[in-house]
């Protein structure tokens, strides 16, 4: 059984962040990852709006932020945790490879955007692909696009996108939207907002890039296809909480928690995109990490 003050499970941004702070503050703690560190913000391949960098890889950033846990030797561990329980004041935590102590935790265990199972998808992240028109809507710059989706996250991107794209093709499954009339009307009326409604994606066209996508018509059968640079998927994002439900409130999946990032237990925080928010930025998830680490900070001391 290996002791700590925090064992913080996640290493995004988030995770990253609670951990340096705590650090900072002389408290011992160790990162728990089960894959990579740098979380979603390590697969865009540009970054534009984190402060002090003009322009810098998800990658990029992410390998700085970890020499920057590493100089301040913060330990971690690349495994997946199976269990957390909470005995009087202390948490136990299991892993596939061991077993921690500590007398507080976070949840930094961020979430993962719903994929639409199409060949190829994976393949064309990053050269067409992509699942945040924020983080990279601005290369498509006087080009034409797509927005898969029907609910705010969608509608969004696609009002979004009108800042810099020639067109955006919203692509719809069914024949009505589920998003807040006030972005509906919005949509409705832009001009570069192409609506197309009831058709489902059938390929990805392109070699080394995207070149466009071929739907088919759910009513008709008809092929349907859009010559576009850029296809912006909104279709949901899935977070994964299932291992956390009887020491946390979920609303929709994500943890609940307040001001200072306690969830319901005494010593348990969440932070980043595992949380209900609402707003899922690389800025918000390095907010909530500081925040949960001072939070701890003072619980602890």
């Amino acid at each position: 059984m290996r002791n700590y003050d925090v064992v913080v499970i996640g290493g995004g941004p988030a995770g990253m962040s609670a951990a340096l702070n705590l650090k900072r503050m002389g408290k011992s703690v160790i990162i728990l990852e089960k894959e990579a560190f740098g979380g979603q913000i390590a697969t865009s391949p540009r970054v534009e709006n984190i402060p002090g960098f003009k322009e810098i890889s998800g990658l990029d950033y992410s390998n700085l932020f970890f020499e920057q846990l590493m100089d301040l030797e913060v330990e971690f561990e690349l495994e997946e945790v199976l269990e957390v329980k909470k005995d009087g004041d202390l948490f136990h935590i299991k892993t596939n490879y061991s077993e921690y102590e500590s007398k507080a935790v976070v949840i930094a265990a961020g979430v993962t955007h719903r994929h639409m199972g199409v060949a190829r998808e994976e393949e064309l992240v990053g050269k067409g692909v992509s699942y945040c028109a924020v983080c990279d809507g601005a290369f498509f710059k006087d080009k034409d696009v797509a927005v898969i989706g029907d609910a705010n996250s969608a509608l969004q991107y696609a009002l979004n996108l009108t800042n810099y794209c020639n067109k955006v093709y919203l692509c719809m499954l069914f024949d009505r939207f589920f998003a807040d009339n006030i972005l509906v009307n919005r949509v409705l009326k832009n001009e570069k907002i192409i609506i197309t409604k009831e058709i489902a994606l059938q390929e990805f066209l392109g070699e080394d890039e995207l070149t466009g996508l071929r739907f088919e018509n759910t009513k008709t059968h008809e092929e349907v296809i859009f010559n576009v640079s850029g296809v912006f998927i909104a279709i949901g994002q899935v977070p994964h909480n299932d291992l956390y439900k009887n020491l946390v409130d979920l609303d929709k999946g994500y943890i609940v928690v307040n001001e200072f990032m306690k969830t319901k237990t005494k010593g348990l925080y969440a932070v980043g995109d595992c949380t209900k928010k609402a707003y899922r930025q690389v800025c918000t998830a390095v907010n909530d990490g500081l925040i949960a680490a001072i939070s701890i900070s003072n619980e602890i001391e």
